[in-house]
């Protein structure tokens, strides 16, 4: 009788390559409205506040759902639930098309908060599908590759979404987020492997990771705090060089796409320094530190040709904690949690991020980008004080 051989596991390296395809199509799609606040507010002439709401579409989908698409992810994998996620990205996406070639502002936002729903799935499974295949030394660094999907998808969408809709409208630009989807989801869908789950199924293993313990909490409260200015460069950076400079829409686009290449390699710079340490949190703490200190600057230098470099730096320093913070979350809350703490952590920034279109840019239209500016610089600052020193139990 014949032993059989023992099932090969795939590569981490590959697992990691599916996990940021799923991120960076979910965050270019969920990214294209932010990007069309230029072209609304300016050509089509909607306020800064109603445009703002279109782009924060994608956000609400998302933060009603990150929860459950965590626990979803803790019950039945990762495999199925990246694919179940990027279905409902195609659809989404579908629907808003129908709702741009239609001229219907009502079935594009709900296309693109559908999206959101989608895209939210793309957050949690993709988290774990790294955080079980690589080893806790290599962890940090590979987390932070995984969390450049984030910049490199918003990147991606501010080379193509600014030139295409001034030339060809929006539902171009639509239509080839359904695209992207399509074959993003063949790909995930063919290639992921769930991770071995861990052994046991003690009280231990399953045990309740906020329980007696304050650090998940601080964590996901310092990490909602720092989204704010991160999404205040997201969402007005390429409108404040074309509004406020008097950028063109490619060029400005263009610096766009590069200031989110270097906020990539911030993430990763920032994965690599935390496994060198030995600790997540510190380098987190010193990160927001840095992050409050550039949005003081970009205040101070709003209206002078050094507020550019500033913004381009903003845009990689207020990035960079996210995947320290994820990466802590993920060892704090264990395997059996950390798809849930994964959803609660995201909860909590994609609500603050829901707000920042909206109540920023009223703040810029009623008082100018640098009160905007000074303003957003609390957050990071009382982030500081909210991350907990230490990583371990």
């Amino acid at each position: 009788m014949t032993r059989r051989a023992p099932a090969r596991q795939p590569s981490p390296w590959l697992m990691l390559v599916a996990a940021m395809a799923a991120q960076v199509t979910a965050t270019a799609i969920v990214s294209a409205p932010l990007l069309l606040i230029p072209y609304l507010h300016l050509d089509q002439g909607l306020s800064l506040v109603a445009s703002g709401g279109l782009a924060a579409a994608p956000t609400v989908g998302t933060l009603l759902t990150l929860v459950t698409w965590g626990a979803v992810v803790d019950r039945v994998g990762e495999r199925i639930s990246l694919t179940a996620g990027l279905v409902i990205l195609v659809a989404g996406s579908a629907l808003a098309l129908a709702g741009a070639r239609s001229d219907d502002t009502v079935v594009l936002a709900a296309g693109f908060a559908l999206c959101g729903v989608g895209a939210s799935s793309s957050n949690s499974a993709s988290g774990r599908l790294v955080v079980g295949w690589f080893p806790a030394h290599r962890r940090g660094l590979a987390m932070g590759i995984r969390q450049t999907g984030l910049p490199l998808g918003v990147g991606l969408a501010a080379l193509v979404v600014p030139a295409w809709v001034d030339e060809r409208g929006v539902a171009p630009v639509v239509g080839l987020c359904v695209g992207l989807a399509v074959l993003t989801t063949v790909f995930v869908g063919l290639t992921v492997v769930d991770p071995p789950r861990p052994a046991g199924s003690g009280a231990d293993a399953a045990a309740n990771p906020y329980r007696g313990d304050v650090r998940l909490v601080r964590i996901h409260s310092a990490s909602a705090l720092l989204v704010i200015p991160q999404y205040v460069v997201w969402s007005f950076m390429l409108l404040w060089l074309i509004d406020r400079h008097g950028w063109s829409a490619a060029a400005a686009g263009a610096l766009y796409a590069g200031s989110q290449l270097l906020g990539a390699a911030g993430r990763i710079g920032a994965g690599w320094w935390s496994d060198r340490v030995g600790d997540r949190l510190g380098p987190m703490r010193r990160v927001a530190a840095a992050a409050t200190v550039s949005m003081v600057a970009l205040a101070l230098f709003d209206a002078t040709p050094l507020a550019i470099a500033v913004m381009v730096l903003a845009a990689v320093v207020t990035v960079a904690p996210n995947g320290l913070a994820f990466t802590a979350v993920a060892e704090i809350a264990g395997p059996r949690w950390s798809g849930r703490a994964f959803g609660i952590q995201n909860t909590g920034q994609y609500l603050t991020a829901a707000a920042v279109p909206p109540v920023v840019g009223a703040v810029i239209q009623h008082a100018g980008y640098g009160w905007a500016f000074a303003g957003t610089a609390v957050f990071p600052l009382v982030a500081v004080a909210l991350v907990p020193v230490a990583t371990r139990r």
